[in-house]
Parts: structure tokens; C-alpha cells; sequence
């Protein structure tokens, strides 16, 4: 099963091509990594390589209750109790870095953090706070070319900062509408200046970040991850969006990439997406290309032999099963997970999700 054979990352020995999702899941309290964190890490090593939970590279990068960080020492030595975990059950871990731009709350936020994004447009619907519950997002400050570069700086640090907390490798989050995407899409992007107003222009931000960060710990350390079509987060599929995809997956060929992470959310219920521009990116894209959307045992299986992708990632499957390449070996029944415990704090819907025993395995073979 093509699945379950290693792959070679760029040097990096992953033991089967299955990569675990980067899922957010709000058990950082106080924004830093626990031991409650280190149990589930290490239970999902099972995975070729695991992609974490979005990370904030700063304190303006914070949106959401309880998500981590990698910009304070205590943040970095948390991250390090998990690397470690990780790494003694054989897995391999890349963190994602993630600056949610307007999708924040001052509530999730440090005292002094700003909610900025590329333009002061406002996200339309509510953001859920653990002090005063759902709030209307506020409107975000419009980046000054002095806060795109401090922003950029941030995201440099963070990248230096995971190496040291020991990660394999990070991935840049320029996808579903976070900041680096808000850059890229026109209705987060209403800037007429060098980040705005042409295709070029658009993906400038996630360009430097990328460049920056490969110049620092390596591009056999860097991958990065895309939505082409999504409109999660308020986002809008906008003409000219697949020539500017096509154009910036072009730019970034000249980094070799450990590797490319393409969203399909279609299954997350984006109307129109033109399934044609994956297509496209692995004709033109010859580094690795890790695939995800709604894959299942038999259409991962199906997406490898096709060569549509390199490596496939399963994110809710992760969640439920932290034994899903054992239960895939097998094909064996999968736990469901369950939503109304995805961002809460604690163990339930965590850590308490069972793995199969070879007991159980002889009995429904």
C-alpha cells in the first residue's frame, strides 16, 4: 500500500506517507505548549510526519482562545518537551506558522496586541473568546510597510525559534484566509502599493516571508501551504486567481521546498473550486506535493498511484485515530470524531480517543 511505504523528504526519512494535518485545537492554555500537548503529539508519531496546530509567531499573530506560540522562551521550551516526545516515538514534526491577521479578537489577544491585516476590512460573523464568548471580530488596522515588516521578521524569528525547540522542519500557513492569504486574496487585499493591486504585488508577502526563512534554517526545513479557491475566513475566488496561484507556485520553485501543501476545500464546503488547478501545479511543480481534502483510505491510496501527489494528510481522521496508518495496514474500523470537543479545553475529544489492540485486530480478521 503505497500509503504506508516511506518517503523521502528531502533527506528527512518519513516512515510511511501519511502526514497528520495541521489542526487547531485550543489546549494551549496561557498560549504555551503543555504536557497535555506532548501526550497527543506523541500518541499521533504514528504518522509519517506530523504538521502542527498553527502557531503563532507573535503576539499580533494570536486569533483564537488557547492556540500556542513560538516567540517567548517558555513557548520554546513547551514546544521542546513535545519535539522530543515526538522524536523518541520515531515521528518526524514540522510546526505551521501561523498569523491569523483579521481573524482575532483583542480578547485572545496579550495586552498591546494589534489585530492587523493588509487592509482594514472587517470579517463578517463572531469569534468565540474565553472571557465574554462569541464576539463580533473588530475591524483590523491596515498595515503600514513598517508593520508587513516587522510581521515578516516574525515570522524569521519563529522559524529560528522551532529549530531550536527541535522541530524537523516548519510549514508557512499562507492558506484559508489567515495573513499571508489575506494578502493574496482581493477581498482582504485592497492595497495599491508594492503588496497590492496585481498578481505580483498580492503574493510579495508570502514571496519574502519564504525566501527569508529558507535563507535562515534551509529550504529542506520549509514547506508551505496553499488554498487555491477557498473562501474560508471571508474570502473570495476572484478572476485571475488561478493565473496568480500558477504565478506564485512558479516563484516558488526557485526555493526547493521541502514541499508544497495544497487544500482542496471542497470538502470544507467551498463552492467553486476549479479542481483543475491542482492539476495544473503538480504538471508544472516537480518538487514534493503533499495533498489534502476530505481523503479516506481508498482515495489516498488512489490520489499516490495516480501521482497526483506525493504524500497525503488526513486531518479529522488524525483527530480520532491516533493509530490511522496501524488502522489503514489493516483497514480497520475508524473512530468518529467528534466536533462539539474540538477546540474545548481538557482531555475529552483530545487524549481519550482508543487505539486498536492486536486483541482486537485477530477478532475482526
Amino acid at each position: 500500500m503505497k500509503l504506508l511505504e516511506p518517503f523521502n523528504l528531502k533527506g528527512l526519512q518519513l516512515k510511511n506517507s501519511m502526514v497528520m494535518a495541521p489542526l487547531t485545537r485550543a489546549r494551549a492554555e496561557g498560549n504555551v505548549p503543555n504536557q497535555l500537548m506532548v501526550q497527543y503529539y506523541a500518541e499521533r508519531a504514528t504518522a509519517g510526519l506530523i504538521i502542527t496546530e498553527g502557531t503563532a509567531p507573535s503576539p499580533n499573530g494570536l486569533g483564537y482562545a488557547r492556540i500556542p506560540g513560538i516567540y517567548t522562551r517558555e513557548q520554546i521550551e513547551g514546544w521542546k518537551m513535545i519535539t522530543t516526545a515526538v522524536h523518541e516515538n520515531d515521528g518526524k514534526i514540522f510546526l505551521q506558522l501561523m498569523h491569523t491577521g483579521r481573524v482575532s479578537h483583542p480578547e485572545n489577544m496579550e495586552k498591546g496586541a494589534r489585530v492587523v491585516a493588509p487592509s482594514a476590512v472587517r470579517l463578517n460573523g463572531q469569534m468565540y473568546t474565553d472571557t465574554k464568548g462569541p464576539l463580533s471580530y473588530p475591524e483590523p488596522e491596515e498595515m503600514t510597510l513598517a508593520d508587513i515588516s516587522q510581521a515578516q521578521d516574525e515570522f524569521l524569528q519563529a522559524a529560528i525559534n522551532a529549530i531550536e525547540a527541535g522541530f524537523d522542519g516548519v510549514e508557512i500557513h499562507s492558506a484559508n484566509g489567515y495573513l499571508a492569504d489575506q494578502f493574496l486574496n482581493t477581498a482582504t487585499n485592497k492595497r495599491h502599493d508594492a503588496y497590492g493591486g496585481s498578481i505580483e504585488n498580492r503574493t510579495r508577502f508570502t514571496r519574502e516571508i519564504t525566501g527569508q526563512i529558507v535563507k535562515a534554517i534551509g529550504a529542506e526545513r520549509v514547506g508551505i501551504r496553499l488554498s487555491p479557491y477557498s473562501t474560508f475566513n471571508d474570502t473570495e475566488v476572484f478572476d485571475g486567481m488561478e493565473r496568480q496561484f500558477l504565478y506564485l507556485v512558479d516563484e516558488l520553485k526557485q526555493y526547493d521546498l521541502a514541499y508544497v501543501h495544497l487544500v482542496n476545500n471542497t470538502a470544507l464546503g467551498s463552492p467553486d473550486v476549479n479542481e483543475d488547478i491542482f492539476k495544473q501545479i503538480r504538471k508544472r511543480y516537480k518538487g514534493n506535493l503533499i495533498m489534502n481534502g476530505g481523503y479516506d483510505r481508498i482515495s489516498g491510496e488512489e490520489a499516490l498511484i495516480r501521482e497526483e501527489a506525493d504524500l497525503i494528510s488526513y486531518g479529522r481522521s488524525f483527530i480520532a485515530n491516533p493509530d490511522l496508518p496501524y488502522r489503514f495496514s489493516y483497514d480497520l474500523p475508524l473512530n468518529h470524531p467528534d466536533p462539539d470537543t474540538f477546540y474545548t479545553p481538557g482531555e475529552k475529544g483530545y487524549t481519550d480517543y482508543p487505539a486498536w489492540a492486536e486483541s482486537q485486530v485477530a477478532e475482526v480478521q
